[in-house]
């Protein structure tokens, strides 16, 4: 006769072992709403079937690091910016199993990045910029594209904000409506797809009533 705990255990001694800590907004999110790490993981996952197997990807805004690592997974090479420098090196000790992810503080609102990639993409960013920095912004991440390269934004639906958290709703200083997201790629990308977000499911469907948008640019104008 068998004895499953024995064989359980037997196995479990065989597994890796990694300390492995989460960054402090992650942390935050897991003890306050442990649910939201779903959905989070879910955009995340999104970003990293999207660029599957691209050679340099580069995240704006990555905070501390959560969603990098499932990125990470498929494309080749992963720059993780932010503007935050305390962040930033504490990502990098936390992050060391992750061979292809580095970290560089950069300012998009300032200048282009020095190394141009083949795709960016933000989770969570462009509602905290503030509309007058927009131009600027978005001006520099196509000066960061190749030719060919293609951006993905994901960000919390307009009409969803009468349903945030006041914290939430605090820092989305610049929230789109499909519309508004769609024309805002429409004027650096010469394709624009749409995409909606419920939970965590990703779909096609009727935009005003997603909780969360993505906007998928491909054919930068200005790239060059």
């Amino acid at each position: 006769m068998g004895d499953s705990r024995a064989h359980w255990l037997s196995i479990r001694t065989k597994l890796d072992e990694f300390d492995v800590r989460l960054g402090r907004a992650t942390a935050q999110g897991y003890v306050h709403d442990p649910r939201a790490i779903c959905f989070i993981a879910s955009r995340y996952k999104f970003v990293s079937k999207m660029l599957a197997d691209v050679d340099i990807a580069l995240e704006v805004g990555c905070g501390d690091a959560f969603g990098g690592a499932i990125v990470a997974q498929t494309v080749k090479r992963l720059i993780c910016t932010d503007i935050d420098p305390e962040t930033l090196e504490a990502n990098r000790d936390r992050c060391r199993f992750f061979s292809n992810m580095q970290f560089a503080f950069h300012d998009f609102r300032e200048a282009p990045y020095p190394e141009r990639v083949r795709a960016i993409y933000l989770v969570d960013v462009i509602e905290h910029i503030f509309a007058s920095e927009e131009p600027r912004f978005m001006r520099n991440l196509v000066g960061t594209l190749n030719a060919d390269g293609f951006i993905l934004i994901g960000t919390p639906n307009d009409t969803a904000q009468q349903y945030a958290s006041i914290h939430s709703r605090e820092g989305h200083v610049n929230t789109k409506t499909h519309a508004a997201l769609r024309q805002l790629g429409a004027v650096y990308f010469r394709n624009v797809f749409m995409f909606s977000m419920n939970d965590e499911v990703v779909h096609t469907g009727f935009g005003p009533m997603a909780h969360y948008l993505w906007m998928l640019g491909v054919g930068p104008r200005e790239a060059g």
